[in-house]
């Protein structure tokens, strides 16, 4: 391009506002002023114009607009924009085209060779120009540039105000605007250049406008609308920055404007095609072709099967609110409501939200069956968690030091929105800003926020709670969820803190008329209506007058609840089918509470005393030893897990060996744990094969979405809701086994099938019997949930329990709001403090929240606190930290294993299968446990540039002498066999 500025800056007077003889004069080559870049790469010398990737944007996000976004979308788009759906992606693409107008600025001027090839008239012209980072720079020059062109100006709430918010806010968070202040004319002339800078910046407004179509201006700007755009917007400035698409075409100034955008979008026509974002329709199967190993509904299916598409279609979307018993096929009900409400509703995909990896990590192969029964239809999948790189799913291409190598030329200075405060570091010593910047995932996403975008996805629910905390990106996760049906399992599981997050994202959802399915096994009645109402709040009703017909809202168990958004009519499972259902899966489970005295094993060689809690769990496990069977002992710490383990490994006889015995918790590195849950989702499995003796020492990590069947369970004392989970893990395939067995299933040993289904409970005491639970206990649940489980269960009538009859009158009982005849004044207390720390955690979890849709009058409003995804809390808990376990040898670097098979990854270039060796053999712990962390914990310098190394801390080992890492009052050390192992000094 060199010094071109003279020859082609002729800053005549054009129409801006129209389609007139200026803007089709501009359009033509040597037209414009092409030296102002808007990408750089000074490693290969490459320079971009601003123009150009603007048009490229604009490109982008028309083809985004009719591949990406459902029709769903578009419409809420259109209709938030007064428009109609051909006008309104003219204007999103206008908007996101004008995206980076403030690279126009002293922005220039941060890349100095860039900066020598701007001509000599726009350098002199620099007035008292200041630095402000690139995106304001956008929105401060929007604001007139859009009154200009016909954009009505008023309030916050403006079209004019409220289109210079979307594109200032793609990347990730909306600036607040004082039009009349900085966002004002004659602070915008002073601030990003004088008078030359202005009308260049109007000429490229109005070419964009010209050739985008954009003609017309909308009359309005809802916020669910300015919402989906700015996603969108973002979603195309990602895929139009990588170089790929535009360094082919830097230093090129043969082309025009016009002849360019023609380019630009068959390019982008090819970029989205690759980017594999377009949405598909899966084909129509029969209900066994889509479900393998099913051969046709349960009565509760069918009854969906049969309702639901007459209640969509007359109705529209809605929220399906679904409640059963554990292993009663409520992961098969929603995948079937889905592909309905999706046919009704204009959307495609969906999203499943788990409450943990581990549920998240079953409902992905579940997933991956279900859409491999449609092929060949190319459908995508991804899993998004914090923990997804343990999963063969999260590919060694995700797991490299550089997300996507993108030239942004971004501005060489930090103010209130830094990058790195959001986990975006330069990988390397780069220079300057404005070469090669790598974007990393952030510490605590970890999973790459676009992988939401996928039309099919399985993650944790934080990954779409974060859509409602004003972290960055929060609009492209909304984005991400409002084109599908989203899937909200384990409902129950979620505590008060978390369930005030998802009432705000179900309002959100309401509004964009986002099909939702929600599923529970134990969910309290009131905390269920909750759900349903922060829906259909979200989609216009007035709450006042949802909760006046509380009783209509109240859903049958086992059973389901369907309530529209346009109406917020309600249609329950039809009575016979119910009963029908519940029927068909009943069972009765004997419940025995065993009381004994918490004692910890301290020393291995220790044999419990009679009437100790590990001498009631090995005398109810001893005949599994002895007779065959398989058994599941659920232990409320990691420590009493081991303890149970070392205790039955030591005193209990196996004939064949450890093999029998398996230990399962989330304290052990990430390798192990993988394959431990898979073998026991296997062998525990539906189809096998089924070992004839094995006994699973573990914690709840299994009592969720996990499809296993146990003949014997024995759990720690817990509240009646995880019993009631963990009692759904017995017996569980009893039924379908009856019919039809598979090869690999061994039938129940005799004196199992004599006793029938039994849940052990040991239940811990002092002498005088009465509840006394372990000060260790007290981080599980609220002692008022252990103390009225108890309760309730030594009264008469409660030793055996029907599933799913009896389940959520159990349920209701211990949630009851008033105070029953026979709860003692302690029970009360604690039901009082219970309701305490409950509405505490919804008021601390409230403070975070974005308001309601209905409530934001600036889109400032939605990131008026500035968190980042690490500091945004999803949970009542602290983020956990990361050991690694370091063995030090002699005459060797460093490695991973005692054996020294595995050299700890030091090199300055790490490989991703260095990186994901690393971390599989990490552990999560609390980080009050590496708190006190020193310099000789920190891993080696290398790591730091990587946002999954740099938190890791070091715990040295010595593999001839095991002694555990001091972090100041923790010692921790790492067992082959038993995992992390905790001690802590006064």
């Amino acid at each position: 391009m060199g010094r071109v500025g003279e020859a082609r800056v002729g800053f005549r007077r054009s129409h801006r506002g129209s389609a007139g003889v200026g803007v089709v004069e501009d359009s033509r080559i040597n037209a414009l002023s092409l030296c102002l870049w808007g990408k750089y790469c000074a490693r290969h010398g490459l320079i971009y114009p601003v123009l150009f990737h603007m048009l490229d944007t604009a490109a982008m996000a028309g083809e985004l607009w009719d591949r990406l976004l459902t029709g769903a979308q578009r419409s809420a788009t259109a209709v938030g924009l007064g428009m109609s759906e051909v006008q309104a992606r003219r204007v999103v693409m206008f908007i996101a085209g004008l995206h980076d107008l403030g690279k126009v600025s002293r922005f220039q001027a941060c890349e100095p060779v860039a900066w020598a090839r701007v001509s000599d008239a726009l350098r002199a012209d620099t007035g008292r120009w200041r630095l402000m980072r690139h995106e304001r720079a956008s929105a401060h020059a929007l604001v007139g540039i859009l009154a200009e062109m016909g954009y009505e100006l008023s309030d916050d709430a403006s079209p004019a105000v409220r289109m210079a918010q979307i594109a200032g806010g793609h990347h990730g968070r909306f600036p607040q605007l004082d039009v009349h202040g900085a966002a004002s004319a004659r602070r915008v002339q002073a601030d990003l250049g004088g008078r030359l800078w202005q009308e260049i910046r109007s000429r490229y407004a109005a070419q964009v406008r010209h050739l985008t179509g954009a003609e017309a201006t909308p009359r309005q700007v809802s916020v669910t609308a300015a919402v989906l755009m700015t996603g969108l917007v973002m979603v195309a400035d990602r895929l139009a920055s990588q170089r790929k698409v535009w360094a082919p075409r830097a230093d090129m100034p043969a082309y025009g404007a016009a002849e360019h955008f023609a380019w630009a979008r068959c390019k982008a026509r090819e970029v989205v095609e690759e980017s594999r974002l377009a949405r598909i329709e899966l084909p129509e199967l029969p209900f066994s072709a889509a479900h393998p190993g099913l051969r046709t509904p349960n009565p509760l299916q069918a009854s969906v099967l049969d309702r639901l598409p007459q209640l969509a279609g007359a109705r529209g979307t809605g929220i399906l609110l679904v409640t059963d018993g554990t292993g009663a096929g409520k992961t098969v009900t929603a995948l079937e409501a889905a592909r309905i409400l999706n046919d009704a509703c204009g959307t495609r995909g969906l999203c499943f939200l788990l409450p943990t990896t581990a549920t998240a990590d079953a409902a992905y192969d579940t997933l991956c069956g279900y859409l491999r029964a449609h092929r060949p239809t190319p459908a995508v999948l991804t899993l998004v968690h914090n923990h997804s790189w343990l999963n063969a799913a999260y590919t060694d291409e995700m797991l490299a030091p550089g997300d996507v190598p993108a030239c942004t030329g971004d501005d060489p200075h930090t103010d209130e929105d830094d990058d790195e405060a959001d986990g975006c570091r330069p990988a390397g010593n780069s220079g300057r800003s404005g070469t090669w910047r790598r974007i990393l995932p952030d510490g605590w996403v970890r999973g790459w926020d676009r992988a939401l975008l996928a039309q099919f996805t399985v993650a944790t629910v934080d990954q779409a709670l974060m859509a409602v905390l004003p972290v960055r990106d929060s609009a492209l996760r909304m984005l991400s969820l409002s084109g599908k049906c989203v899937i909200v399992d384990e409902a129950h599981a979620l505590t008060a803190f978390s369930r005030r997050i998802l009432t705000r994202l179900l309002h959100w959802l309401g509004s964009l008329r986002v099909p939702v399915v929600v599923l529970s096994a134990t969910l309290p009645g009131q905390a269920a209506r909750e759900l349903v109402y922060a829906y259909l709040a979200g989609a216009g009703h007035r709450r006042r007058d949802l909760m006046a017909r509380a009783d209509e809202f109240t859903v049958p168990y086992p059973g389901w609840l369907f309530a529209d958004a346009a109406t917020a009519q309600v249609a329950l499972i039809p009575a016979d089918a119910r009963t029908q259902h519940a029927a068909a899966q009943q069972r009765t489970v004997t419940l025995r509470l065993r009381p004994a005295h918490y004692r910890r094993l301290d020393v291995p060689a220790r044999r419990a005393r009679t009437g100790e809690r590990l001498a009631r769990i090995a005398a109810e496990v001893a005949p599994v030893a002895r007779l065959g069977g398989c058994a599941v002992i659920v232990c409320a710490t990691v420590a009493d897990a081991q303890d149970t383990y070392r205790y039955l490994q030591r005193f209990l006889e196996w004939p064949a060996g450890p093999q029998e015995l398996l230990l399962v918790h989330a304290r052990f590195p990430g390798h192990y744990l993988e394959r431990a849950l898979a073998q026991v989702r296997t062998r525990l499995g539906p189809t096998g094969p089924r070992p004839e003796r094995l006994v699973v020492v573990t914690t709840s990590l299994l009592e969720l979405s996990l499809n296993i069947d146990a003949d014997l369970v024995v759990s720690d004392f817990t509240s009646l809701a995880r019993l009631i989970q963990r009692a759904g893990r017995l017996w569980r395939f009893e039924q379908t086994w009856q019919t039809e067995r598979p090869p690999g299933i061994t039938p129940r040993p005799p004196w199992i099938r004599a006793r029938g289904p039994r849940l052990t409970v040991v239940h811990p005491v002092d002498h005088d019997r009465t509840t006394l639970l372990p000060d260790a206990w007290a981080t599980t649940e609220h002692p008022y949930l252990q103390h009225a489980t108890a309760h309730l269960l030594t009264l008469p009538g409660h030793h055996q329990i029907t599933l799913p009859g009896h389940a959520q009158h159990l349920v209701e009982l211990i949630h009851q709001s008033g105070r029953p005849a026979t709860w003692t004044d302690r029970l009360a207390a604690l039901h009082e403090q219970h309701l305490a720390a409950e509405r505490a955690e919804e008021h601390t979890s409230s403070t975070h929240l974005v308001p309601p849709h209905d409530r934001v009058a600036s889109l400032s409003d939605l990131h008026r606190q500035k968190l980042t995804a690490a500091q945004a809390a999803t949970r009542p808990h602290d983020r956990p930290g990361r050991v690694l376990a370091c063995y030090r040898h002699r005459d060797r670097p460093p490695t991973l294993d005692a054996a020294g098979q595995l050299p700890l990854p030091q090199g300055p270039h790490l490989n991703p299968a260095a990186i994901r060796t690393v971390l599989q053999h990490s552990v999560p712990v609390p980080s009050a446990w590496v708190a006190a962390a020193a310099q000789e914990h920190q891993g080696p310098e290398a790591w730091q540039q990587h946002p999954l190394l740099a938190d890791l801390v070091l715990l040295p080992h010595e593999p001839d002498r095991p002694q555990a890492a001091r972090l100041g009052r923790h010692q921790l050390h790492i067992d082959d066999e038993l995992g992390l192992i905790h001690t802590e000094t006064a």
